[in-house]
């Protein structure tokens, strides 16, 4: 996707807090545009609200304030997609079954539910193992697996907390690669959580550097429209940027 036309804008996060029970602040003051088909990546120490803002988004917890927003309207679940830093996958289900579980749980037809996973099943190039049970797939096409559920549902926003962090370097590298291709081909928005400098310079078109106590987003860096591929990997600029954030990242945890 050429990022360097500016699309409309997707979702608008405004003055978001949070707070729990115990009188702890998660989130402080979040302000953030998200416009449509970005590849916007999260970056942190631990502790700092990431996956607390995933949670809000995916109207899984309530904003003690502020407000999100879809479209200029209330956020829709129907539109969220969601991709754990676990597989999750039902150890009993083959993977077309365990894809179209979604599309099962809201009633949608048999026929019909196996026609869309198919094509989730396709467009994660997991063709052939639709009969085959998770514990016969490595931990890369488990995730892929993981994707291609969250995607039946034709989500206009896909949220991934950590997908790729349990997996060896180069099954890392390879699902980088699969997932700018569906990223590119669905034209949708991916919003991305990552402890890894490296993954979030590689991936994204934007990253939001944030920091604790209270979790708060302290930057946004806009990554030009490299070609992403191992030449990238290699270049001046690609370090440059991972030098740029993670010395941002060292003056927050300071």
């Amino acid at each position: 996707m050429n990022t360097a036309v500016q699309t409309p804008v997707q979702m608008t996060l405004t003055g978001v807090g949070k707070v729990y029970a115990n009188d702890t602040t998660a989130l402080q003051n979040v302000n953030l545009e998200i416009r449509r088909g970005e590849f916007y990546s999260f970056v942190g120490p631990s502790g700092c609200g990431k996956s607390t803002i995933f949670k809000l988004i995916a109207g899984l917890s309530e904003p003690t304030s502020g407000s999100i927003e879809m479209n200029g309207e209330e956020l829709s679940k129907e539109d969220i997609g969601f991709v754990f830093q676990n597989a999750t996958l039902l150890p009993w289900r083959p993977v077309l079954d365990n894809v179209a579980l979604p599309l099962e749980l809201k009633g949608v037809g048999k026929k019909e539910r196996r026609e869309k996973a198919q094509e989730a099943v396709d467009l994660v190039g997991l063709s052939g193992y639709e009969e085959s049970l998770p514990r016969e797939l490595s931990g890369g096409m488990q995730m892929r697996v993981s994707i291609a559920r969250a995607l039946t549902a034709r989500p206009k926003l896909l949220l991934m907390d950590e997908p790729f962090g349990a997996l060896d370097e180069m099954t890392r590298q390879n699902l980088h690669f699969e997932l700018l291709r569906i990223w590119q081909k669905t034209e949708m928005t991916v919003l991305f959580i990552t402890h890894n400098v490296f993954e979030s310079v590689f991936l994204s078109t934007k990253v939001a550097i944030m920091s604790a106590g209270p979790g708060r987003i302290t930057k946004v860096h806009r990554i030009p429209d490299y070609e992403r591929n191992e030449r990238f990997r290699s270049s001046p600029e690609f370090s440059d940027w991972v030098g740029t954030i993670s010395e941002e990242l060292h003056q927050h945890e300071a």
